[in-house]
């Protein structure tokens, strides 16, 4: 069986164009730790041969690959001569998708705190305009006594306890953008055990494109993963839990098999 093998990463080299393909440098960090008594490994090079056809449809240049985040999926190789494979290790790639920049996300990010605060301030306002309102009301008619000061006492606890109600509401919100619908569980990434059926296929590059970039607009996935819930086996999802893996989500959301 050959031995599957991804990268993410930029570019460490210039992009080298052939007949049919084109080929370039990557590097990724080894191993943070060995077993005792073995040396590290700190970083590991490999050469990355793409096809042209599969290159020219990400939109790549020989300037952006050195600064884009790229993620590659392929098998490595031994039979190309050292001329044309410089790394470590030749890697023949079968799927190259490019990831969004962690600029993108902050800015999504940042502009999504910032509207919630505005409409936020906007009801304060209107607020201190309908109490001063109340004021002009309340100030000519100081005559009657007793009935009236009844009337605002009993208007001030009405006041208090709807400030209450939104306080419980809107931790219920805000939970629920972070999950996609149907989600029973969240689950950390490390827990989940792919089989080996699901690693010997290659998700479609356009689909998996596509839910990268809902993750980048949302921040979470459209769709939980499928797993058993006693082994952690993933049944379904396994192109999410790609995206999962190359964005390196922390938790995962997930649906229970037999709950179904």
């Amino acid at each position: 069986m050959p031995h599957k093998i991804t990268l993410t990463g930029s570019a460490t080299g210039p992009l080298r164009e052939y007949d049919r393909y084109v080929a370039f440098d990557m590097r990724e960090k080894g191993s943070p730790s060995a077993p005792k008594g073995l040396k590290k490994s700190t970083f590991i090079s490999y050469t990355v041969f793409v096809a042209k056809k599969a290159f020219n449809k990400t939109g790549l240049t020989k300037k952006s690959i050195m600064h884009e985040k790229i993620l590659i999926q392929g098998e490595p190789t031994l039979d190309i001569p050292i001329d044309e494979c410089p790394g470590e290790v030749g890697v023949i790639c079968f799927q190259i998708t490019v990831l969004p920049n962690k600029n993108d996300k902050e800015k999504n990010q940042s502009d999504a705190k910032k509207e919630p605060k505005q409409e936020a301030s906007a009801p304060s306002q209107e607020q201190k305009n309908t109490e001063s309102t109340k004021q002009e009301e309340q100030e000519p008619i100081s005559q009657p006594a007793a009935k009236e000061e009844k009337k605002t006492e009993t208007v001030k606890p009405e006041a208090k306890e709807t400030p209450v109600s939104e306080k419980k509401a809107t931790p219920q919100k805000k939970q629920l953008p972070t999950q996609p619908k149907g989600t029973q569980d969240v689950l950390s990434f490390d827990e989940i055990v792919v089989p080996e059926e699901f690693l010997k296929t290659r998700p479609n590059p356009e689909k998996t494109q596509k839910v990268i970039e809902f993750v980048k607009r949302t921040g979470y996935l459209d769709e939980p993963l499928t797993i058993d819930k006693e082994s952690k086996v993933l049944k379904d999802g396994y192109r999410r839990y790609v995206v999962a893996k190359t964005i390196k989500m922390d938790k995962v959301p997930v649906v229970y098999e037999y709950q179904k």
